[in-house]
């Protein structure tokens, strides 16, 4: 696994060893080639980090900023490192997602990827099909940020504050591209 583009293009990261299940490169080259410019100057999160391999993307390609967000402690010593390799800066958080949603700063986030453990509970508050009807996930993202998500069920459609752009299935999983409707 490695960063695909940008300035730490082609570095090899560090995943820890059953813990993570992290995005394909191929997909998550064809999921940044769908966001194109989205991602230049974006704040981004990305839910469930495991190796933080998307949002080191996103910060390689150009994002102001990046908040990492898993609660198991071999993720995010893996997420340190890997930062401290590329030579990016992120902030890096050891807590669950329901409560980083709980907490985090209204309209701060414009781009948010969950890829989330494939045998987490839909019915669990921070499964993304949850999240797409909490209204503090949808408090938190900017008018007009786009979530992506990766699932191993195809995604819903239109819910809450979201709606959906467009889907593709890649294997087993499914990528959904979310847009925050107007307020």
């Amino acid at each position: 696994m490695r960063i695909i583009a940008g300035t730490a293009g082609g570095l090899r990261l560090e995943c820890p060893a059953g813990v993570a299940r992290p995005m394909m490169d191929r997909v998550r080259g064809a999921v940044f080639s769908s966001l194109g410019e989205a991602v230049v100057g974006a704040r981004v999160a990305d839910l469930f980090a495991g190796s933080g391999a998307i949002g080191l993307e996103a910060l390689s390609r150009g994002a102001a900023s990046c908040m990492f967000v898993d609660s198991n402690r071999k993720s995010v010593a893996a997420i340190r490192e890997n930062l401290r390799r590329a030579k990016l800066d992120g902030n890096v958080r050891q807590q669950d997602v329901a409560s980083f949603i709980a907490t985090a700063s209204p309209q701060s986030l414009d781009l948010i990827f969950a890829d989330p453990p494939f045998a987490l509970d839909p019915a669990d508050a921070a499964h993304p099909v949850s999240l797409l009807a909490d209204a503090k996930f949808a408090a938190c993202a900017a008018l007009h940020a786009i979530f992506v998500v990766e699932l191993p069920i195809e995604p819903p459609p239109e819910t809450g504050a979201w709606e959906l752009l467009r889907n593709k299935r890649y294997g087993q999983a499914w990528v959904a591209f979310y847009r925050k409707r107007h307020a």
